[in-house]
């Protein structure tokens, strides 16, 4: 059995006058939305380079994501497992 599927993903990132850059990423499968977010801090020593900050901080908010789809996983793995019957036999 062959399955496809298309979720769809925004992703909005922005620089903060502080030199603080934040994303915002959100995965939507047609049924649930899952958002994961992101920040990166230039220190004031360093040169202000924004696509580094924006790599970053989009890079921690898909970070973010990925874990709260692996955890919702998880959970459902974890629901399959305790409403399947059990079939346990014993070796005699």
């Amino acid at each position: 059995m062959s399955h496809t599927g298309q979720w769809k993903v925004r992703l909005h990132f922005f620089e903060e006058d502080d030199g603080t850059t934040k994303a915002h990423v959100v995965l939507d499968t047609g049924t649930t939305e899952l958002a994961g977010n992101g920040t990166a801090h230039c220190h004031p020593a360093d040169a202000n380079v924004p696509e580094i900050g924006d790599e970053l901080a989009v890079g921690r908010a898909m970070n973010d994501l990925a874990q709260q789809l692996l955890n919702t996983a998880d959970r459902d793995i974890q629901g399959i497992v305790e409403t399947r019957p059990n079939v346990r036999q014993t070796a005699r």
